[in-house]
């Protein structure tokens, strides 16, 4: 499939300050203005985004891997020493798990923030890490709602009539199409806004000294994310109660989620982490939380 782009153009917020206050600033989805070097790795990006999950880390780092293959484009790129290439690398190497068909923005986001960093020697590192997992939640819940919720479904349903109608070969060509069309646009609009927007917007940042309130921002929301996905995936109901001569006998798990609602599932995962850095195997964490949930189960505490 072709990458050839449109000239289509969004508008994002108005400029704040100046003589200019109030304007709009129109971002072009036309890849004819940009350099050469931006188009081919753009174009890399693009085609490496397809590999994304299919060098899947487990549980610990998802698909990391598959995250720094994508962007190693932009990597090789703006990073011409080993070294500068090898702390690039270390920094993607951490958790990453976004809808495949919508990630490539946060790809080309990351992109235009290594492409400052390498730069300007005062740029905050951690900026981009904080910017990549504040964008994990919020287009994961996107791109899972329209493509595999909405499209998929629609594609499968099209694509089953045209099977059961006559039993033509159409039926799963209709599917492909229907699915991966849209999907393999999407991609492409997305590797060029994210790049465009992202480096329009780092650039106002720095100007209006905003860097580091952005960095604290969207590490908060990292922060959120994490503590609500422990709160919904690990669970931990304690049916251990203490008799009383007269009365109901005292249940310790309603009093301790009078203290401190989730307490045990949040400090065992803060534990995890801890063993994490210090190079625990994440196989080892697995194989002791079987243990103690099953020594926990017989003993007839959960």
């Amino acid at each position: 499939m072709s990458t050839q782009e449109t000239s289509t153009t969004q508008t994002i917020s108005p400029e704040s300050g100046g003589s200019q206050s109030g304007a709009s600033q129109k971002i072009s989805l036309s890849t004819k203005d940009l350099s050469h070097e931006d188009r081919k790795m753009l174009h890399g990006i693009f085609w490496h985004s397809f590999n994304v999950f299919a060098m899947y880390c487990g549980g610990a780092r998802a698909g990391a891997s598959g995250f720094m293959w994508s962007i190693w484009p932009a990597i090789e790129r703006f990073y011409p020493t080993k070294e500068g290439r090898c702390d690039a690398l270390k920094r993607h190497s951490t958790w990453y798990n976004i809808t495949s068909n919508v990630g490539t923005f946060c790809m080309g986001l990351v992109a235009a923030m290594e492409k400052e960093n390498s730069e300007k020697p005062d740029f905050d590192t951690h900026s981009i890490d904080s910017v990549k997992a504040s964008l994990m939640g919020p287009m994961s819940g996107i791109g899972d709602a329209i493509f595999w919720g909405v499209l998929r479904v629609i594609a499968a349903s099209v694509g089953m009539a045209l099977c059961a109608d006559n039993g033509t070969v159409l039926g799963p060509i209709a599917f492909l199409l229907i699915y991966n069309v849209p999907s393999w646009i999407c991609r492409w609009v997305l590797t060029v806004l994210g790049y465009r927007v992202g480096s329009s917007f780092i650039t106002k940042l720095y100007e209006g000294g905003l860097m580091g309130i952005l960095t604290k921002l969207a590490g908060t929301l990292g922060l959120l994310m994490i503590g609500a996905m422990t709160a919904s995936f690990v669970k931990f109901n304690m049916i251990l109660s203490i008799p009383l001569p007269q009365g109901d006998p005292v249940m310790i798990q309603t009093y301790l989620d009078t203290i401190f609602k989730g307490l045990v599932p949040i400090l065992y995962t803060l534990g995890c982490l801890k063993l994490l850095r210090k190079n625990v195997s994440v196989n080892w964490l697995i194989i002791g939380t079987m243990i103690i949930g099953l020594g926990l189960g017989l003993l007839g505490i959960v």
